[in-house]
């Protein structure tokens, strides 16, 4: 399998969880208060290593093992790990 489709894959492989969390989410969501319940950011945060590890689970190893891997931090998303 082509570098290229396996990166693609894996993209997508991580990005279905995120996409069907958001819908589900803005369904719930009430426009005059977009985010009634949202906690601190700090609730959201986890250990690097264990985000790293729990975004590789998303796709198969031979898939993931070559992802590039974003973690969520205090400011937003960053690289955590770049596909090699």
């Amino acid at each position: 399998m082509k570098r290229e489709t396996r990166r693609m894959m894996a993209s997508c492989a991580l990005a279905l969880p995120l996409s069907v969390g958001t819908a589900r989410n803005a369904q719930a969501q009430d426009a005059k208060n977009p985010h009634p319940s949202m906690a601190p950011i700090e609730k959201y945060l986890m250990d690097r290593d264990a985000e790293i590890a729990l975004a590789r689970s998303a796709a198969p190893s031979s898939i993931s093992r070559d992802a590039t891997v974003a973690i969520l931090r205090k400011n937003g998303y960053e690289t955590a790990v770049e596909s090699q």
